[in-house]
């Protein structure tokens, strides 16, 4: 039962979220986009959110779970049936360099959990981005991004895992 309500009120902070961010982007009265701003950044602290109301949607993106972790650029854009899992960045890279900007999201793109889209990237129509890569470089439209295989480092000794919390000195 317990579960079930979780899930139920992450879809339900979901639908919240994307009413008040659409009343804010409506509203013309400064107290009422205030009062509609305030309450968004109390849904996105709770959730480690942040999604600023310059950020450019095509149309409402899916979160299969919640808003956990999103972080979305103000300059970014994204397309139409999008699915964002958790833990995603959709980030600026405001350091001069060639890949200053921010990145553009094509329509029906999947984006798996944990991943990082960084900078003046292009993402294709179609594209499927796995859980934790890190895409710096445009994507074509119909591809996928996958992690190479992780690597495996042997040891000759035993590794010590203890846990030492930090003692501050006084």
């Amino acid at each position: 039962m317990e579960k079930m309500y979780t899930l139920l009120f992450r879809r339900d902070a979901v639908q919240r979220y994307w009413r008040l961010r659409e009343k804010a982007l409506k509203s013309t009265s400064r107290i009422a986009k205030g009062f509609s701003f305030h309450r968004l950044h109390k849904i996105e602290t709770a959730y480690n959110a942040s999604i600023p109301l310059s950020t450019r949607f095509a149309a409402k993106p899916r979160f299969p779970h919640g808003l956990n972790g999103i972080f979305i650029s103000s300059g970014a854009t994204i397309g139409t049936d999008c699915v964002i899992f958790h833990q995603v960045t959709i980030g600026s890279n405001t350091l001069e360099d060639s890949n200053t900007g921010c990145p553009r999201i094509g329509n029906n793109v999947y984006i798996g959990a944990g991943a990082k889209i960084i900078g003046n990237v292009r993402v294709g129509d179609n594209v499927r981005i796995g859980a934790n890569c890190v895409v710096v470089k445009d994507v074509p439209d119909n591809a996928t991004v996958v992690l190479s295989a992780p690597r495996v480092i042997e040891h000759t000794e035993q590794r010590h895992n203890t846990f030492v919390a930090f003692q501050e000195t006084k």
